[in-house]
């Protein structure tokens, strides 16, 4: 029998807490974060976004951007770490099976037009070069989940950044334009432009690492400074329009979070009636937006080439002139087109009417329908997973499609926008890592809850239980 003043040996599990206003949850909140790859692996993939950029080895080894045998030497590095990393990651990568589907049909479709192709070596040698990245770019997605793709990207931006600031101090020949554009920065590149691209991929980057739910704030903010300094010394427009959409779509998606359902409606509403006002203006006065921006009405000549190469799309409607072969030097085609503007045109500077030109109708429809698939798995994946990867998905997904309207950056070989997006689209194909529940400390944290025994009184006192 026990004694009056005996207390019962405590139950770890079945415990009780003096104040009821400290019983806590049974279990902790889920954890959705995924492992950071190790530093090697990191290295590794940075040193392939670099490369995929061009920055510096085609300056330096190919300086009228012509395609040479070293150029095709050192590539082969770049493909066996790719290789590499897949082994790796193969288990990671095959989850994203239908993305790799549907590169499979391009890639497919880029290397049959050999058999059609004006220039049939450049079409084979392109299209085996746009395979490789396009399966990196799906191991990037399938790999750096959450946070981290931000991350490597920002930390590609800042390495590249850092590297353009001392070309343009230190070797101001190689990192300044000295004839056209002369005096405007354009770092490791070959043009301005280039630089601008990059480094609106390196802020997107760095303003998603801020936004997300990683802590680490320095470098970050570092990298979004770097970068947006540069975009303003190439004096590019369309970079910089990038950078405000890019920038400034992360900053309002993450201040409709902090500020609750309130803020949400007064960012939806704002940016409905800008979007609205800027279209109107845009459809009535262009003029007057161009001239803003500081564009003639012919896009600094774009319109001319364009006008010119739906010609020749009309010529090969259905087939084209086989990928990555219509520009080449001694392509006769193009040959026309630069007679016709009256200046070496290298690219149709719009990526929809540059894949008509290489693939016709059936390219351009298929990488369009491929464009439409990654936004509209990154738009679903916003409330489940935008938050932890800093939304970076829809920001630079806004951005790249400012790029096809201007820049040759669809269905490309060796290109960062293009390989960013594959990485969208393989992240929004796969399935959104399921919670982890963190274990209890030990045996006496495995049940927080209520007693199931003795009772508990918020204003009274707790009485033994003994035998009588």
């Amino acid at each position: 029998m026990n004694s009056p003043n005996h207390r019962p040996e405590s139950n770890g599990s079945l415990s009780v807490l003096d104040d009821p206003a400290t019983v806590t949850l049974a279990r902790p909140e889920p954890d959705f974060s995924e492992p950071e790859p190790p530093w090697w692996e990191q290295a590794a993939v940075i040193g392939v976004i670099v490369m995929l950029t061009g920055a510096l080895i085609g300056p330096v080894f190919a300086p009228l951007q012509q395609e040479t045998p070293i150029l095709r030497l050192i590539w082969l590095p770049v493909y066996a770490v790719i290789m590499g990393l897949l082994v790796v990651r193969a288990d990671q990568v095959v989850r994203a099976w239908p993305a790799l589907l549907i590169l499979g049909l391009l890639i497919v479709h880029a290397y049959a037009s050999k058999y059609w192709s004006i220039d049939p070596g450049v079409t084979g040698r392109r299209t085996i070069a746009m395979a490789f990245s396009s399966v990196f770019a799906t191991y990037l997605g399938a790999v750096f989940r959450g946070p981290h793709l931000p991350r490597v990207l920002m930390l590609s931006g800042l390495i590249m950044g850092v590297g353009s600031l001392v070309m343009v101090f230190a070797f101001p020949s190689i990192g300044i334009h000295q004839y056209d554009n002369a005096g405007l920065w354009r770092g490791l590149w070959y043009e301005k432009n280039q630089m601008g691209v990059v480094m609106v991929a390196g802020a997107v980057g760095a303003a998603a690492c801020l936004a997300s739910q990683d802590p680490r704030r320095l470098l970050p903010a570092g990298t979004l400074a770097i970068t947006t300094l540069l975009v303003l010394a190439t004096q590019s427009k369309t970079s910089l329009l990038c950078l405000i959409i890019g920038v400034g779509l992360v900053a309002a998606l993450w201040a409709m979070r902090k500020g609750g359902p309130s803020m949400a409606v007064v960012c939806i509403w704002f940016g409905v009636v800008l979007t609205a006002l800027v279209g109107y203006i845009f459809i009535t006065e262009p003029a007057v937006v161009l001239k803003a921006l500081g564009k003639d009405p012919s896009l600094t000549g774009r319109t001319d080439i364009w006008v010119a190469l739906m010609r020749e799309v009309n010529l090969r409607p259905w087939t084209g002139f086989g990928y990555q072969a219509f520009w080449g030097r001694d392509s006769v085609p193009a040959a026309w087109i630069r007679a016709e503007t009256q200046w070496p045109v290298p690219s149709a500077h719009n990526g929809w009417i540059d894949l008509l030109i290489q693939l016709g109708w059936p390219g351009a429809i298929g990488v369009g329908l491929t464009v439409l698939i990654a936004f509209l798995t990154t738009l679903f994946r916003i409330p489940v997973a935008g938050a932890r990867e800093g939304y970076l998905g829809i920001a630079y997904f806004a951005v790249f499609l400012l790029l096809s309207l201007s820049e040759s950056v669809l269905l490309t070989n060796a290109n960062l926008p293009w390989t960013l997006l594959l990485a969208i689209l393989a992240r929004g194909m796969m399935a959104d890592p399921q919670p982890r529940a963190a274990l209890a400390p030990g045996p006496a944290g495995a049940y927080l809850t209520r007693s199931r025994i003795a009772s508990q009184y918020a204003h009274g006192s707790r009485r033994p239980l003994f035998l009588r």
